[in-house]
C-alpha cells in the first residue's frame, strides 16, 4: 500500500513517498546537468576553431607573422631577469613528466572506479600531444626577410604537456577539489606558456594553440559524461568563487591581448615600409606587444580551466 509523506506541518501532503505508484510527480530535474553536454560540445568546437584561426591569421598571412615577431622581439627584454625562473618551470616539462601524470591519473580513476575518467584521461593526454605534434610537422612557417628563424612552431609542445596534465588532474580530482586545482592548473599551464614566450622559444600564437588544442580535446571527451547525473548539485560555494575568479581573469586578459593585438597591428603598419619591420617599431611598442600578449596568454589558460570545471559534472 503506497503511503503519502505528510508535510512537516500536518498540512497539505508532499507527495508520494518511496514505492509510489506510475503517475506520480516526477523529482526535480537539474537543468544545469541536462545541459552541460551542450555547453562542453560549443567549448571543443570554438577551441577547435580558435586553434585552427590563430594558424591561418597568424603563420599564413603576413600581417599576423609580423604581430608575432613584434611581440617575439619584445621578449627580450628582461630576459637575464626571468631567465633562472623560466628554466625552473620547464625544467620538469618531458616526456617522463606526461607520462607519469597520465598514470597518476589513471590510477586514481580506477580507484575511485571510474572507469570512464581512466579512459578520458589517457585520450586527453595522447590525443592532445599527438594532435600537437602532427599540427607542428603540417605547419609550416614560412622563412621571411627580417625576421627571426625558430625550429620550434605553433602549437607549443611545451605548453600541451602542461595543459593536458593541468586537465587530467582537474578530470580525476574529487569533486570538493576541482575549484583549487582548476585555479592551479591554469597558473601552472600559464606559467610554462609565458616562461617558453620569454625564453624566445616560442610566439603568443604558438602557446595559445596548444592551449586550444587541449581545451578542444578536454571538453570534446567530457560531452559523453557531462549528462550523467551527479552526486548533489554544483553550485558549492567554491566552485562559484572558482568560476568568478577565473571567469574574470579570462576576459580581463584576453581583453588586455585585443587592445594589444590592435596597437601591434598600428605599430607594424607604421612600420610598414622599414626593410624590417622591427626595426621601425619603438622599444615601448615591443615592450607592450609582449607583456599583452603575456596577460593574453594567461586569460587564455584561465578561460580553459573555467571551461572545463564547468564542464565537469
Amino acid at each position: 500500500m503506497t503511503m503519502v509523506q505528510q508535510a512537516p506541518s500536518g498540512g497539505v501532503p508532499r507527495g508520494p513517498g518511496p514505492g509510489a505508484a506510475p503517475g506520480a510527480a516526477p523529482r526535480p530535474v537539474n537543468t544545469q546537468r541536462a545541459t552541460r553536454w551542450v555547453w562542453a560540445l560549443l567549448g571543443a568546437i570554438v577551441a577547435g576553431a580558435a586553434a585552427a584561426g590563430l594558424a591561418r591569421s597568424f603563420v599564413q598571412t603576413t600581417t599576423g607573422l609580423w604581430v608575432d615577431e613584434i611581440a617575439f622581439t619584445g621578449s627580450e627584454r628582461g630576459r637575464d631577469q626571468l631567465e633562472p625562473v623560466s628554466h625552473l618551470v620547464l625544467s620538469v616539462v618531458g616526456v617522463p613528466f606526461l607520462v607519469g601524470a597520465m598514470v597518476v591519473a589513471v590510477a586514481v580513476s580506477l580507484l575511485r572506479r571510474q572507469w570512464g575518467d581512466a579512459a578520458r584521461a589517457v585520450l586527453i593526454v595522447v590525443g592532445a600531444n599527438l594532435t600537437t605534434q602532427v599540427l607542428k610537422e603540417l605547419i609550416d612557417r614560412p622563412d621571411v626577410d627580417g625576421m627571426a628563424s625558430l625550429a620550434n612552431s605553433l602549437p607549443s609542445g611545451h605548453t600541451t604537456v602542461a595543459a593536458s596534465v593541468a586537465a587530467v588532474a582537474l578530470l580525476v580530482a574529487p569533486r570538493p577539489a576541482r575549484p583549487l586545482v582548476a585555479i592551479l592548473g591554469a597558473t601552472y599551464t600559464a606559467a610554462t606558456a609565458v616562461a617558453t614566450m620569454s625564453l624566445g622559444w616560442h610566439r603568443p600564437s604558438d602557446v595559445i594553440a596548444a592551449i586550444a588544442v587541449v581545451t578542444a580535446w578536454t571538453l570534446l571527451l567530457m560531452v559523453p559524461g557531462s549528462g550523467r547525473a551527479a552526486d548533489g548539485f554544483p553550485g558549492t560555494s567554491g566552485r562559484v568563487v572558482a568560476s568568478l575568479l577565473l571567469g574574470l581573469v579570462a576576459v580581463v586578459g584576453i581583453g588586455v591581448g585585443v587592445v594589444a593585438l590592435v596597437a601591434t597591428l598600428g605599430s607594424a603598419g607604421l612600420a610598414a615600409d622599414a626593410a624590417s619591420v622591427v626595426d621601425g617599431v619603438p622599444g615601448s611598442a615591443l615592450t607592450f606587444a609582449y607583456v599583452g600578449s603575456a596577460v593574453a596568454v594567461v586569460g587564455c589558460a584561465a578561460a580553459s580551466s573555467w571551461a572545463q570545471l564547468l564542464a565537469r559534472r
